[in-house]
């Protein structure tokens, strides 16, 4: 349950940081209160994951959901781009979160 937890909270934190411009400078009333509650929800699940987790295995693994998700969703959506090194790095982090998941007891 607490990996299930973990992966909630790193996909709720995709969508906080893509609700983050929408904001335009947290000057757009609605989309700035979007942006909170996904903040505040996906610390809340984090927090929830870290009772029975590291602290260090579950913050890893929570940022790195989030950064390959919001990568993802950047070039699927806001058209960035995909260089070698992009790729490589969204690699890399996969890899590390996978790591992290399989040397870490439940």
């Amino acid at each position: 349950m607490n990996w299930l937890l973990l992966a909630l909270a790193g996909l709720v934190e995709i969508g906080f940081s893509q609700s983050i411009k929408p904001t335009e400078g947290f000057t757009r009333p609605l989309p700035t209160l979007v942006c909170f509650v996904l903040a505040a929800v996906s610390v809340w699940l984090l927090s929830l994951a870290m009772r029975s987790l590291p602290v260090g295995t579950a913050y890893a693994v929570f940022t790195g959901i989030g950064a390959v998700g919001a990568i993802a969703l950047g070039a699927a959506v806001q058209k960035d781009p995909l260089t070698t090194g992009r790729l490589a790095a969204l690699a890399l982090l996969v890899g590390g979160i996978l790591l992290a998941r399989v040397t870490t007891p439940d």
